[in-house]
């Protein structure tokens, strides 16, 4: 990001806008990888563990996987997420999900599961990377509006919005 921030309020609150879009958008498809891996994380425990082939779909599994987890989840409000089936990072988990074949990851052998883990892991952490570089332009967005909402004074704020 080049170090010129735009002038009005409006301007950076429309750019912060945009790049919390971009950052909501980027957030779902880590927890879809999340989830995904959680699911490739489970069946490498059953194999271990030497259970039976687990039961019930890749959907049903996922909600007993997730029922396990006990996180605290994130401290920010919920913001409404509308990612489209083409956005690029959904396309390239789903390219790496058909690559490796995850629909059937009951059927993969151990190497290929361990595959499917290590490129799901990979793509996270690369997802995780992209919201970190993120959230600092955003925060630095947030810096500039408050010093410009405080130069300007309040009554020039809501002329702005």
């Amino acid at each position: 990001m080049s170090s010129e921030i735009p002038g009005t309020v409006a301007e950076i609150r429309a750019q912060r806008n945009a790049l919390q879009g971009e950052e909501d958008a980027i957030s779902y498809v880590r927890r879809l990888a999340q989830g995904r891996l959680d699911l490739v994380q489970d069946e490498e425990r059953r194999r271990a563990s030497g259970n039976e082939a687990p039961v019930g779909s890749l959907a049903e599994r996922l909600a007993d996987v997730f029922g396990q987890q006990h996180g605290g989840g994130s401290a920010r409000p919920p913001r409404e997420t509308n990612v489209p089936d083409d956005h690029p990072l959904v396309k390239e988990l789903d390219e790496m999900c058909d690559h490796y074949q995850f629909e059937s990851l009951e059927n993969l052998d151990d190497r290929g599961l361990s595959d499917l883990a290590g490129a799901l892991g990979m793509f996270e952490k690369s997802c995780s990377q992209q919201r970190h570089e993120l959230f600092e332009r955003i925060d630095a967005l947030t810096a500039a509006l408050v010093a410009q909402v405080r130069a300007s004074g309040a009554g020039s704020v809501v002329k702005d919005q």
